[in-house]
């Protein structure tokens, strides 16, 4: 049976790897922080929750199996149903192999796959913050200023396959538009199937912007490319565009991921002191818009994904 049209699904990117420990306290860090956090989302209104690892003690993001495990582990004692998406992207100088190790250890129903290289820019963010906890973080925000957050076409092709034979559904995450042409390269390849999954990575310096025209740049091209009924779209805006452009993404009939990897306030000048603030905030938007969160079955649904909880 059809999921009603007013149904939307909400992701939660719960810590990520590009916010550092000293720009919120508020930011989950240990494996237990993570998990309760995600849990937190889910109950807000989640139907999705994007997970990424990092080191307990200073909160540098980490490929360490053992910590992703704890992570799922703890998610899945208190919630059993949530889709847990978990990241392959990493962190800043992670090898293909690194970030792509989680797919067969954890076998995830969902999990990012980056669909191209770009310029990562987060050096900006050295102008607005001059203390930091850790010395890990102003050398990481100071890197970027060389540095190319890589997806190759054999990078890309090689983790297609390692999702496919684990039967996980890639989350393609597009960060301009030339992206989607990539995307359209691996399924014609036979290397994706429909129903396609994409998340629009918007206001990442290398990337698109989040200003309306390049949602709409984003949301034609794909239709154009993969047609009506043959793909799901969901929007991410970095920082305060958030809701903006997560706001404009649904009236256009997509969905929206928020959380504290995208963006750390729920207002101006107030940090999010949690995940479930923020999607409760998105939750509240839809509510305006006569839209409801869809849940994690009818997510499901929409997706193409399988009825087993990983």
């Amino acid at each position: 049976m059809a999921v009603n049209q007013s149904k939307r699904i909400i992701s939660c990117a719960v810590t990520g790897s590009i916010h550092t420990p000293s720009m919120s306290p508020y930011l989950p860090i240990t494996p237990d922080e993570i998990a309760n956090s995600a849990v937190e989302a889910a109950a807000a209104g989640a139907a999705s929750v994007h997970i990424h690892a990092r080191n307990p003690e200073n909160g540098l993001p980490t490929p360490d199996l053992g910590l992703y495990r704890q992570i799922v582990e703890k998610i899945r004692e208190q919630n059993q149903e949530v889709i847990i998406c978990i990241t392959t992207g990493g962190g800043a100088g992670m090898t293909v192999e690194q970030r792509a190790a989680v797919i067969p250890e954890f076998k995830p129903e969902l999990a990012s796959m980056n669909a191209g290289s770009i310029n990562w820019g987060l050096f900006p963010a050295l102008d607005k913050f001059k203390e930091f906890k850790f010395p890990w973080e102003p050398q990481m925000l100071a890197m970027t200023k060389n540095f190319i957050f890589e997806n190759t076409f054999g990078a890309m092709e090689k983790i297609c396959k390692i999702m496919e034979e684990n039967g996980t559904k890639p989350e393609l995450e597009v960060y301009d538009t030339g992206h989607l042409y990539n995307i359209e390269y691996l399924l014609n390849a036979g290397l994706l199937k429909p129903p396609l999954f994409l998340q629009f990575v918007t206001g990442i310096l290398g990337g698109i912007n989040s200003t309306p025209y390049d949602i709409f740049n984003l949301h034609t091209t794909a239709e154009r490319l993969f047609g009506k009924g043959n793909y799901q779209w969901s929007v991410i805006g970095a920082g305060r565009a958030e809701f903006p452009v997560a706001t404009l993404a649904l009236i256009l009939g997509g969905n929206v991921r928020v959380g504290l990897e995208d963006n750390l306030y729920l207002g101006k000048g107030r940090l999010a002191k949690t995940n479930a603030e923020l999607v409760a905030k998105m939750a509240r938007i839809m509510n305006e818009l006569d839209l409801e969160p869809a849940t994690p079955d009818e997510a499901r649904q929409m997706l193409g994904l399988g009825s087993g909880f990983n």
